[in-house]
């Protein structure tokens, strides 16, 4: 490593934390930066982030932020889902998103220090069971695997390409079959998340590649 990198490394001060009321202005605004256009001309996720914090299945314990130099980078917040075996039996999992990082500081492994926090900030609490949609090149490197090699699956029995799970607890889904229900807070009515955005400072809907790329991934399900 060169003098001058490890000199600029010392002077970076990051810190994770849990979020407060005072910061969620910056968190929709950082969240809303971060998506939009990336899947959508637009995005929801900062509306989403607006209504999850009033829902029964947000958990706040596990709602983080990342702070580069005292300034808000990065966020990861979590909400209750469930797994219900073939016989009938429910197990409370989590899933989180929005997690999201502010464009300038992408590319440099914050998301994942997000993640890798939540983590063990979660089994602390009791939680053994991680699900979520995305991207597998995002997450693979932080132990989520196919929905398809835990034998998780839709409620209608199909098995997206784009749904992971990690095991955060080794062993706790095998011998079984199951189907993962979101919570109730992920329906999003895209009217209404249209409604809030559009009392928000404007920023330009436009195609990007990226949104071929989520529409073919979200498609998409393994036999």
């Amino acid at each position: 490593m060169k003098e001058g990198q490890r000199e600029l490394e010392q002077q970076v001060n990051l810190r994770i934390r849990r979020e407060e009321p005072q910061d969620y202005e910056a968190v929709e605004r950082i969240t809303r930066e971060a998506f939009y256009n990336l899947y959508i001309p637009g995005c929801v996720e900062h509306y989403l982030v607006h209504i999850m914090r009033e829902h029964p299945d947000f958990i706040p314990q596990l709602d983080f932020v990342l702070e580069f130099n005292g300034t808000i980078i990065g966020n990861i917040m979590y909400t209750k889902a469930k797994l219900k075996k073939e016989s009938g039996e429910e197990k409370e999992i989590l899933t989180f998103g929005p997690l999201c990082v502010a464009p300038a500081y992408q590319r440099r492994g914050y998301g994942k220090m997000l993640m890798e926090h939540s983590f063990q900030e979660a089994r602390k609490l009791g939680w053994d069971t991680v699900v979520i949609f995305g991207s597998p090149s995002n997450y693979v490197s932080s132990g989520f695997k196919s929905c398809k090699k835990y034998q998780v699956s839709l409620e209608n029995g199909t098995f997206p390409a784009a749904m992971m799970v990690k095991e955060l607890i080794p062993g706790v889904l095998e011998g079984g079959k199951w189907s993962y229900s979101d919570s109730p807070v992920m329906a999003i009515s895209e009217e209404e998340a249209a409604r809030y955005d559009d009392t928000l400072e404007r920023m330009e809907k436009k195609w990007l590649p990226s949104q071929e790329e989520f529409y073919i991934l979200s498609h998409s399900t393994m036999s």
